[in-house]
């Protein structure tokens, strides 16, 4: 598997379309949830992606400063026909060590969805906070330790 990190601007019309239908595929349409996928926040994140050996899209994920002391990473999705294939440890731990890369003075915090829970707590998230509802899906604060 290969990782590329880039910034919306560094990025080929056709990178980004690829990651928008994906993200709306598993967001939007999977999830059930219509909501706004794409945001402002894509303008100043860095995007993740895992490729296999042909070059072709594994997963994703967007990373970004959340304030002064922490960083950030979501949007994370790994396409429907690899699944099931461990692909999700790899695309987080590639997302951790970009996040801690290029924000290296910064803890990382994230929205986790509740039922991923415990697979975050494989990486050493500790949850921070109750679970609660955004976008009607039950989420949870996670910190890495």
């Amino acid at each position: 598997m290969k990782v590329e990190v880039k910034t919306l601007n560094e990025m080929t019309a056709q990178e980004w379309c690829k990651l928008a239908e994906e993200r709306v595929r598993v967001f939007v349409v999977e999830q059930e949830c219509s909501y706004q996928e794409i945001d402002e926040q894509d303008y100043q994140a860095h995007h993740l992606m895992l490729k296999d050996e042909q070059g072709e899209l594994v997963g994703y994920t967007r990373m970004m400063a959340k304030d002064d002391d922490h960083a950030t990473f979501g949007r994370v999705l790994v396409l429907k026909q690899f699944r099931g294939h461990k692909h999700g440890r790899q695309l987080v731990q590639a997302t951790i060590d970009e996040t801690k890369r290029l924000f290296p003075n910064k803890t990382i915090q994230i929205q986790a969805q509740a039922y991923l829970k415990e697979f975050y707590a494989s990486f050493g998230f500790k949850p921070i906070s109750d679970v609660y509802l955004e976008d009607n899906i039950p989420h949870l604060d996670m910190v890495l330790d």
